[in-house]
């Protein structure tokens, strides 16, 4: 991760930790590729880098295999996230935070550890967390994802309700290029201030993402 500057500087990680979260192939990891072109500091989502190792490796650790194993290294690698972004100088945006395990275990049926409840309350994040909505046009199966279209978007449902659970305020990202949506987190995070897309329930329409100054 690199340092950056341009948006709110050094300070608490609820200051300064940003989470990108939603359901799968919705674009948040390209929205995250645009920041990092920018200079942004951001992290790498947990589910596919472990599900690439345990694939190469042959290791057990796989949502269609253990779940709850796979959770278990999910939730490690977000603290180990946590930990190397807490380095950083400056703003860190991340591909989902340790309230996406909890989401995960609950849109599986699993039972959730005391301590898996534990980590998505206590280990803090900034209050606006920035939702990608379900985008069927955009949605494809590829060797990691292999969720169907009615799973991807329950995954946005259940972390919608996991995030507001715990008391952060959802921003829905419209639609449109990488860079738009780029455009439009990097408002946000400007502006510290609720955004007119955020809404009540999910699937409701959110609004173009205003121009940069």
């Amino acid at each position: 991760m690199r340092s950056t500057t341009g948006v709110p500087g050094r300070g608490a990680p609820d200051e300064r930790f940003f989470v990108l979260t939603g359901g799968p192939g919705s674009g948040k990891t390209t929205i995250l590729d645009e920041l990092a072109a920018r200079g942004m500091a951001v992290t790498r989502e947990a589910g596919r880098g472990i599900i690439q190792d345990q694939v190469l490796v042959g290791g057990p650790a796989l949502p269609w295999a253990d779940p709850a194993l796979f959770a278990e290294l999910m939730l490690c690698w977000e603290l180990r996230s946590y930990r190397a972004a807490a380095e950083e100088a400056g703003p860190v945006f991340f591909d989902r935070g340790t309230p996406d395990v909890l989401g995960y275990l609950r849109l599986s049926g699993a039972r959730v550890p005391p301590h898996v409840q534990r980590a998505a309350r206590e280990v803090p994040y900034h209050r606006l967390v920035f939702v990608t909505p379900y985008w069927p046009e955009i949605f494809h199966h590829d060797a990691e994802r292999r969720q169907d279209h009615a799973e991807a978007e329950r995954t946005c449902e259940v972390m919608l309700a996991v995030y507001r659970e715990l008391g952060y305020e959802t921003v829905l990202v419209p639609r449109g290029t990488p860079a738009e949506r780029a455009d439009f987190v990097l408002e946000r995070v400007h502006d510290q201030r609720p955004a007119p897309c955020e809404v009540a329930g999910h699937g409701e329409r959110a609004e173009s993402p205003p121009a940069l100054p």
